[in-house]
């Protein structure tokens, strides 16, 4: 009976130490490479949800012309908030929000700029020919803005 007892013990493998800490030595690697680009993922969105807030509010902007005759005098952060209630016009430091929207040109044109959580800014400008002009700051890679323009 105790020889089998020392069988059954001497049977059991298992993992040594030094094969455990090949295991985390690879996984530390592994999350080494990929937590950066994890990182970098969040900025992105928030500088596409900067660019498509300012889209939406160049949309929201002709809209509020059409209904003032071609005027852009009513645009405002409030009044296109009013239009499209998606608009946000308040930072609160989760997400993008519209920072500034202005009429130009005394009528004939328009300023639309939104801004990232990470500090980009979005810029659309019309004039008063029509043409539709977009900016961004500050220019760097990884910011959704790398070229001034987008």
């Amino acid at each position: 009976m105790l020889n089998r007892l020392r069988q059954r013990t001497s049977d059991e493998g298992g993992f040594t130490l030094i094969e455990l800490l090949v295991v985390i030595l690879i996984i530390g690697i592994l999350a080494a490479i990929a937590i950066p680009s994890f990182l970098s993922q969040k900025s992105k969105a928030t500088a596409s949800q900067a660019k498509e807030l300012a889209r939406t509010a160049e949309t929201t902007a002709e809209t509020i012309a059409t209904d003032n005759n071609g005027s852009y005098k009513e645009v405002t952060p409030e009044k296109l908030h009013e239009y499209e209630p998606s608009i946000v016009t308040t930072k609160n430091g989760k997400e993008a929000y519209l920072e500034e929207a202005k009429e130009l040109s005394s009528g004939a044109g328009y300023e639309v700029v939104a801004e990232g959580t990470e500090g980009a800014k979005f810029k659309i400008e019309r004039n008063k020919e029509g043409e539709i002009k977009r900016t961004c700051e500050p220019v760097k890679v990884g910011s959704g803005c790398s070229s001034g323009s987008w």
